[in-house]
């Protein structure tokens, strides 16, 4: 039945938008007449089709509640009879597309509730907050190392090389947080491959992802046993790599909440190297070791071989490209992430120079590839802070190595289908699933895919200590891992992206591609040949 109170026009096209809004037309009648020849409806047909058009202003109709809809809907005239199920399917469909039960007043938003609108999800962390995350992924124990890198480079190509590094990767990490903010459904460093360079390019990422992490995991191993080798000497670093598996395969098979407290003790571990470097080296007064006695340096490179190791040692340590762009989603105000970053890399930088700066001072050109191990072996020195530092050297590459393991065992089980996480499925799977009794084969599946996971969980750790046994200089490693993935995943795939999405390349992006690329392959062969 049409109501008196229709006093719209009425826009015949399903595709008006209801934004534009115009006068009514008030001499208009609600029920058009008919011309000559033409069928005239009938009421059900009227009450089926006059919600599908599109008001230009809103309708002065009677209000009627869903549950008295739903009961007026007549079951006879060759209509069938619903089910409540199969009622509230047909609700939901068209509900979808003409909108049946009721039709919205629209108004103009105004400039104060546009100004409300917030998005759906936006972050927690403040600037402090997400500073403070920053700083603890830049630095590791890639510092180790830096102090060779300034023996391998001098005190003039080490300081430009580290003030440069220091620079670049902090423009890279705003050209990643740039592109990740401008599009709310990019997520992670492989999400900004796929948009830059299609969805060929993951396989691509995660290649070099899975060499980052497996070069890590050598470089852990490597630290465990140069490092208890130096706490106890009776037996060598190789005799204790192979005795720690026996410690390190079970860490493998532990769940992510237990793994993750090994992020606490890095970032200790951490803090007590950058502590006790300092406090050495002005503690003790005479050389070696001694910062009011340096030892003998240089100004230039000691040779082009060595020269080229230093730009994955530096490189190495500016290394967190892949998860500091993702946080400036979880920022409150991610307007601030420029500003927050540029401090991170002025922090990180300043830091590493300390560290790299004074072991270079107090070991001069004789220093080891973990300067860790002067400390330990060097007399004179506060016995309690040097052990204590060594021994956090022990225990955090057992900690940290199934943590870093984890994404690469994933993506190798899911690779050889023996992932044995359920797969995500609907809310009424889960409860057939749960339901439903597990058949016998089922349970055969499960047990041999657990018993594959854990055959390759343990290859991929004897693989780790075989490489590392193989390739037992720290230095070589933390090279290799700056040269080839560093240079990759923070300079030379960031650059490329924006080049790739801004469909041009400037002045400035094309030489600093072109740098980036010379000293990843010379860092990488020099790696290979020391």
């Amino acid at each position: 039945m049409v109501t008196t109170f229709d006093w719209d026009d009425i826009d015949p096209s399903p595709l008006a938008s209801t934004s534009q809004l115009s006068p009514p037309n008030h001499l208009a009648s609600s029920v058009r007449r008919p011309s000559l020849g033409q069928a005239i409806p009938s009421s059900s047909t009227v009450r089926a089709t006059r919600h599908s058009f599109h008001e230009r202003t809103p309708l002065l109709r009677q209000t009627t509640s869903r549950s008295s809809l739903a009961s007026q809907r007549p079951a006879q005239n060759g209509l069938r009879k619903y089910t409540s199920g199969e009622a509230l399917l047909e609700r939901a469909k068209l509900s979808q597309t003409y909108d049946v039960h009721e039709i919205p007043l629209t108004h103009k938003p105004s400039g104060e509730s546009l100004r409300s609108e917030k998005p759906l999800v936006e972050g927690r962390s403040t600037f402090g907050q997400t500073l403070f995350n920053s700083v603890a992924i830049l630095l590791g124990f890639g510092m180790l190392s830096e102090p060779l890198a300034f023996a391998y480079s001098g005190w003039i190509g080490g300081t430009l090389l580290i003030i440069f590094y220091g620079f670049i990767t902090c423009y890279t990490s705003k050209i990643l947080a740039h592109i990740i903010l401008a599009d709310p459904q990019i997520r992670t460093y492989a999400d900004i491959g796929k948009k830059a360079f299609g969805p060929r390019s993951q396989l691509l990422t995660s290649f070099i992802f899975c060499m980052e992490l497996f070069a890590v995991c050598v470089v852990l191993i490597t630290l465990f046993g140069d490092s208890l080798h130096a706490m106890l000497p009776r037996y060598s670093a190789t005799a204790y790599k192979l005795g720690g598996l026996i410690i390190i395969i079970p860490t493998v098979f532990l769940p992510l909440s237990v793994l993750s407290y090994s992020s606490m003790l890095g970032i200790f571990s951490t803090l007590l190297i950058i502590a006790v470097v300092i406090i050495d080296g002005l503690s003790k007064p005479d050389a070696p070791g001694s910062l009011w006695s340096p030892a003998e340096t240089r100004l230039g490179i000691s040779s082009l071989g060595n020269f080229g190791v230093a730009f994955g040692l530096f490189m190495a340590g500016f290394s967190g490209h892949a998860v500091l762009p993702s946080l400036a989603k979880d920022m409150a105000k991610p307007e601030e992430f420029d500003t927050m970053i540029n401090w991170a890399f002025v922090a990180a930088t300043v830091i590493y120079s300390i560290i790299g700066s004074f072991g270079y001072l107090m070991f001069g050109d004789y220093v080891s590839d973990e300067v860790s191990q002067d400390l330990l072996t060097t007399p004179g020195y506060n016995a309690f802070l040097n052990r204590l530092c060594g021994w956090s050297l022990v225990i955090l590459p057992v900690t940290k190595f199934a943590l870093t393991a984890r994404p690469v065992n994933i993506t190798f089980e899911a690779m050889l289908g023996i992932d044995t996480r359920p797969p995500p499925t609907s809310p009424e799977e889960d409860v057939r699933t749960v339901t439903s009794p597990a058949s016998g084969s089922g349970k055969a599946v499960r047990r041999l895919k657990s018993g594959l996971m854990i055959i390759e969980r343990t290859a991929f750790t004897l693989a780790s200590v075989s490489v590392s046994i193989l390739f037992p200089e720290f230095g070589s490693m933390m090279a290799f891992l700056g040269s080839f993935s560093a240079f990759l995943l923070c300079v030379i795939g960031p650059v490329s992206a924006k080049i790739a999405l801004a469909g041009r390349c400037s002045t400035w992006d094309g030489l600093l591609l072109s740098v980036a690329i010379v000293m990843a392959v010379w860092g990488t062969v020099a790696a290979f040949a020391a």
